[in-house]
């Protein structure tokens, strides 16, 4: 009953901000996606085709990736990868335990176990040193997320799968134009899966995703796969799925594609201002707020971290989440069960304590606002509500 007085006492709300509006983000190109969206409805080609093959070519150019295969979203990008490395029963997958559901999901989905790693404490991506220990005799492929953002340790995951003969599936979900010393997310392992869920930097009118290869052999075989593993059509030496991207997402990706790195801009240009306006508060300190590590800093790269998220660390998380929503800012919790500790995996007999990093960063991490149409007034009200808070 308080919760809901509150919220409706003029009041209490100062400024409304949403965790992202879509709206706004359209608003400047919507007559562009209507022309595209109506372009393909005259055409009559809905499944595949030109906008789709116009959209492999061009995200390929921009991630830095030899070939590049539109699928039906991140998740299936996941699957589609792992089936075409011939992952399945049996076989052992390592996966981070601070990440979302999909990547050990996708695993699952499979037939092949997935094995928990715990994350970094700065980064929150996977541990590498962690991963080497975790290897068995089973143990078939890794994949590193690029949390939030932010590419996973390269170095370090791509010494261990050469050491152990691993296969290495990069989720980049999150992280489209993350630059890494070693090249952009998505191109330095054997594939790389990107979304194009509606929240991404590069975000799709519906789900879509994409997988990125520098092999020609296993892009020709996820090309299949995509299709019922048909080659040629109604031929069917495996089976594979219906991962098919759409061309009326393909088409409004490829109006978005081209502002992407204004877009990503606005976001590092919004952390930025998020870190200058926590300073100024006070807030930067062990009873305060921890802010996003950005363990690739450097002039050389364009893009170190593209902010998909901008996840701050605090104490009181809970009680902060909710004094933040009574006064009308929208916050998320990327994500509040480790996967070692999801009930659909209880089987594999991970028990709480075992990865620590994980399980703490389940517990204090939260999300602000971070989309590139956010203005520098809606962010120091922001800020302003979390140093009311621990006042």
């Amino acid at each position: 009953m308080l919760d809901s007085l509150v919220v409706k006492s003029p009041a209490a709300i100062k400024m409304r901000v949403p965790l992202l509006d879509l709206k706004a983000h359209h608003a400047p190109i919507e007559e562009e996606l209507l022309a595209a969206v109506a372009r393909v409805v005259k055409s009559g080609h809905y499944i595949m085709g030109p906008d789709v093959e116009l959209l492999e070519a061009e995200a390929a150019a921009y991630c830095g990736a030899k070939r590049a295969l539109g699928v039906s979203s991140g998740t299936d990008a996941l699957v589609l990868a792992l089936m075409a490395l011939g992952i399945g029963p049996g076989d052992e997958v390592l996966v981070p335990a601070f990440t979302f559901f999909a990547t050990a999901g996708a695993v699952a989905r499979v037939g092949a176990k997935p094995v928990f790693v715990d994350v970094e404490p700065g980064s929150l991506n996977i541990d590498a040193a962690a991963l080497a220990e975790a290897v068995t005799k089973n143990t078939r492929a890794v994949i590193p997320v690029h949390l939030y953002g932010q590419c996973a340790d390269m170095d370090g995951v791509l010494a261990a799968a050469k050491k152990f003969g691993l296969r290495v599936i990069e989720d980049a979900a999150q992280a489209i134009g993350a630059d890494h010393p070693r090249g952009r997310a998505g191109t330095m392992g054997d594939v790389g899966c990107l979304s194009f869920f509606p929240t991404k930097n590069l975000g799709a009118l519906g789900d879509a995703g994409m997988v990125t290869t520098g092999d020609d052999e296993l892009f020709d075989r996820m090309k299949r796969l995509r299709v019922h593993g048909a080659e040629p059509k109604y031929y069917h030496a495996e089976v594979g799925g219906n991962f098919r991207l759409d061309a009326l997402q393909a088409a409004a990706l490829r109006v978005k594609l081209k502002r992407l790195d204004l877009w990503t801009s606005g976001r590092r240009e919004n952390a930025a201002r998020y870190d200058a306006l926590f300073a100024r508060f006070g807030l930067i300190g062990p009873l305060g707020v921890e802010l996003p590590v950005r363990i690739w800093k450097n002039a050389r790269l364009r893009h170190d971290h593209i902010f998909n998220q901008y996840v701050i660390r605090v104490s009181k998380r809970d009680a902060l989440r909710d004094h933040l929503k009574l006064r009308g800012v929208d916050t998320e919790i990327y994500y509040p069960v480790p996967l070692h500790l999801q009930q659909c995996f209880a089987a594999l007999g991970r028990k709480k304590g075992e990865l620590p990093v994980s399980e703490r960063a389940a517990e204090n991490t939260l999300a602000l606002p971070i989309y590139p149409e956010l203005t520098a007034e809606m962010q120091e009200y922001v800020v302003s509500q979390i140093a009311d808070f621990y006042r």
